[in-house]
């Protein structure tokens, strides 16, 4: 999720849970709070909406949605699909739309991505490194469109391969002349660009759920090649990504959960909005996404959940990460991370959820501790 979503957390649990009007305030309470699994795997809806204020964009509403499904009902050992939406209008005229969509074949055969997303939202820029200063934040207004695309078809029990597609296209504007942003001659590309990866994919999956994972072991490996198709300044490199995860059940209701992520950037001239950027609501979660960014990312965290009711589960978790140039790594520039989070599971039968963390990260000299709320649906990872 995006920044925006950390600060409408009250706002929107409390329509979550007082939106009854219309569908009948006991029946829908009594569906709320029940331990009752949906067996005969019906399609699930969830919509949350969206209204908040900040002063970079104003008064903003929308709506946030997920979609669940089967592809092949009778076969219960199909994964779950998953499209999810959001929209969101302020007004001062900034938009975001993002479509995603998750799907799996029959007996889980092919695996499809997808995801449409447009932004025309403002962001803080502190610039590149690991170790950027709170004074020299300087909001930048972005304009991104992002069209992606993947297939991965499963060879034996647990390899999938597979291949993926992804353009991007970045505009940036200066809010505040004579920031960091104007002035640091080490940002390349300010007003934006294109760019078009193609990619090959690597996937050793045996987990026993793609939504609540309790137990089997998840790695990605992907390179993306960015052939010089659009000329001028526009990149031309490789991304390389490794995603590892490892899920170990504690006890009925406990999940020791471990995940490490490496990303990096080659090429000439790297883009400042391509760089691998330190802090999501998925990974390193108290630090603001791009606060840090660089030209390599690595990351690790670790989690205890605990789900102590169908419905209900609280999580532990801790991390380290750093972002770094090719000549700079040091394990002394690692930053810690730490938090917890609440979840409600609207469908118990899937494990879907509502996912609210808290994080916390390092206290930099003269500036206030990193922190940060965050409201998703389903787990980080």
């Amino acid at each position: 999720m995006n920044k925006y979503l950390l600060k409408k957390l009250p706002v929107l649990t409390l329509l979550l849970l007082l939106s009854t009007n219309g569908f009948g305030q006991m029946k829908l309470i009594k569906k709320l709070f029940s331990s009752d699994a949906d067996t005969g795997r019906s399609n699930s809806f969830l919509p949350l909406p969206v209204l908040g204020y900040s002063q970079e964009t104003g008064a903003e509403i929308g709506a946030l949605s997920l979609y669940s499904f089967y592809t092949d009902r009778k076969d219960t050992l199909t994964r779950t699909s998953r499209i999810t939406g959001v929209a969101t209008f302020t007004t001062k005229k900034q938009t975001n739309f993002q479509l995603k969509s998750d799907i799996w074949s029959p007996q889980n055969k092919y695996h499809y991505t997808g995801e449409v997303r447009y932004k025309n939202f403002p962001f803080n820029f502190y610039g590149i490194g690991n170790s950027t200063l709170e004074s020299n934040e300087d909001p930048i207004t972005q304009k991104l469109f992002k069209l992606n695309g993947g297939i991965e078809k499963r060879f034996g029990k647990t390899r999938y391969t597979g291949l993926n597609i992804a353009f991007e296209s970045y505009r940036f504007s200066d809010k505040t002349t004579g920031g960091i942003f104007s002035t640091d001659p080490a940002i390349f590309d300010k007003d934006g660009g294109k760019v078009l990866f193609i990619g090959f994919t690597q996937i050793i999956d045996s987990r026993n759920s793609n939504t609540y994972t309790t137990k089997g072991t998840f790695a990605r490996m992907n390179y993306s090649y960015a052939p010089d198709i659009f000329g001028g300044d526009n990149f031309s490199g490789s991304l390389f990504k490794i995603d590892l995860r490892n899920f170990h059940g504690i006890s009925k209701k406990a999940t020791f959960a471990l995940n490490a992520n490496y990303q990096s950037l080659n090429g000439e001239n790297t883009p400042f909005y391509l760089l691998p950027q330190l802090g999501s609501d998925e990974m390193m979660r108290g630090y603001y996404a791009g606060r840090y960014r660089d030209e390599n990312l690595l990351a690790l965290q670790s989690e205890i959940r605990l789900r102590f009711h169908p419905r209900f589960g609280i999580v532990g978790f801790v991390g380290t990460g750093t972002v770094f140039t090719r000549r700079d790594f040091s394990l002394k520039d690692f930053k810690p991370n730490l938090g917890g989070g609440f979840r409600y599971f609207f469908d118990i039968e899937r494990g879907l959820s509502v996912r609210m963390d808290y994080g916390i990260g390092e206290k930099n000299p003269g500036e206030k501790r990193q922190s940060g709320f965050y409201l998703s649906l389903g787990e980080s990872f």
